[in-house]
């Protein structure tokens, strides 16, 4: 333990060497030394003992430390949203054998309308999915198709692909989820990696427009994933808890700005094809150039999934941004976690100040309220979601 000397010991082994000074010019004997200088380091003993019982420990990791605010000021949380909602991120791994009825009671307590499950697959799967939602609750559930990518190099893996695509659509689904490992982990037979615009994967693109599908797109990470985790990272925490998400081996990844490039040459050659960009294309912390971005792709929305935290911490900035591209912006959750669906609410809804976020790893600062005008809330809660997705129950929104 690393022990720094206060003032009060400082005060206290200056009178112990005063004591053994005096003690040495007073002496006459040996033996009358040395009790007296036992004496007095047994004293000093007990006086510093008494103060180092006193300091406090303050030692602790980054993680212990959760302090409780002492700021008071109005807000409160809110556990339904003001709107009935779409959420068009989420992963129901296990639908075709949940208990749908239970899941739609929870939505119904969140104000939820529908909700998009991402993870689909394909196949029997895909449609043993459909037929349980629309089995156990019609119009609440929707399901989108994944693509597999195994095989890219066989020379009708192309046209396989377009092929599963009508049947999956044909089987009920409703839109096409790609997920973050191509453009980062996919590899072709030679152990090469797939880049997001391989041209082989254009038919399928093509395809989802022709078909009137959206295909939400999961490129890439935040920015700060290639950092260096040192002192100045600001997802330090969850590089320390997720090593494998760090991105910055630049042996095995390339940088963010190819990894986006990918996606956005994919956006540009498919004009369409309808286009979601998950997690608000990863720039919720440069929103100046996701407007750029939109303004050059009108073909794209985006979403908010994952990413709240980034907009919470600049409720002003946010919510002009919020106003000028209410066309163009989406609800979606990611993790189907329904408290946390609370937090989401307060900072679109609410003008609140200085509340928690619910998980440290992603923020570990304070959120404030957008406060966002109504008519934006309705665009981004349903109304631009029911535009752009087919097989949602209409009746269960307001008009």
């Amino acid at each position: 333990m690393s022990y720094t000397q206060s003032p009060a010991h400082s005060y206290i082994w200056g009178l112990f060497i005063d004591k053994i000074l005096t003690i040495h010019k007073s002496c006459f004997s040996y033996t009358y030394c040395m009790k007296k200088l036992c004496l007095s380091t047994l004293l000093l003993c007990l006086v510093s003992g008494t103060i180092l019982a006193q300091q406090p420990d303050t030692t602790m990791t980054f993680e212990e430390y959760d302090p409780v605010s002492t700021l008071v000021v109005p807000g409160e949380e809110i556990t339904r949203a003001k709107f009935t909602f779409i959420d068009v991120h989420s992963h129901l791994w296990r639908m075709a054998t949940m208990d749908l009825a239970q899941t739609t009671s929870e939505m119904d307590a969140l104000n939820m309308g529908a909700i998009v499950n991402l993870s689909g697959r394909s196949g029997k799967a895909l449609k043993a999915m459909v037929d349980a939602a629309k089995k156990q609750a019609p119009g609440r559930f929707v399901v989108f198709a994944n693509i597999n990518f195994n095989g890219m190099d066989e020379p009708d893996w192309t046209q396989r692909a377009v092929n599963q695509l009508q049947e999956d659509y044909d089987n009920g689904a409703r839109g096409v989820k790609i997920f973050k490992n191509l453009g980062l982990t996919v590899l072709d037979s030679k152990g090469n990696r797939v880049h997001t615009d391989d041209p082989r994967i254009d038919p399928v693109w093509a395809k989802a427009g022709e078909l009137g599908i959206p295909v939400l797109i999961h490129t890439g990470e935040p920015a700060v994933f290639w950092a260096p985790i040192d002192e100045k990272n600001e997802r330090w925490l969850e590089m320390k808890q997720f090593p494998s998400r760090h991105r910055g081996d630049t042996t095995r990844y390339p940088s963010w700005e190819v990894v986006m490039a990918e996606q956005w040459n994919v956006f540009r050659k498919h004009p369409n094809t309808t286009f979601i960009n998950a997690h608000l294309g990863w720039m919720a912390n440069d929103l100046e150039r996701l407007g750029r971005h939109l303004d050059e792709f009108p073909n794209v929305y985006t979403e908010i999934a994952a990413v709240i935290a980034e907009l919470g911490r600049q409720p002003r900035f946010a919510k002009e941004f919020f106003i000028k591209y209410q066309d163009r912006l989406l609800f979606g959750k990611d993790t189907y976690r329904p408290k946390e669906f609370h937090t989401y609410f307060r900072v679109l809804e609410s003008n609140d100040e200085y509340f928690d976020y619910f998980r440290k790893r992603h923020a570990f600062w304070k959120m404030y309220g957008l406060n966002l005008p109504d008519e934006v809330l309705k665009k981004v809660y349903y109304k631009n979601a029911l535009k752009i997705i087919p097989g949602i129950d209409k009746s269960l929104f307001p008009k």
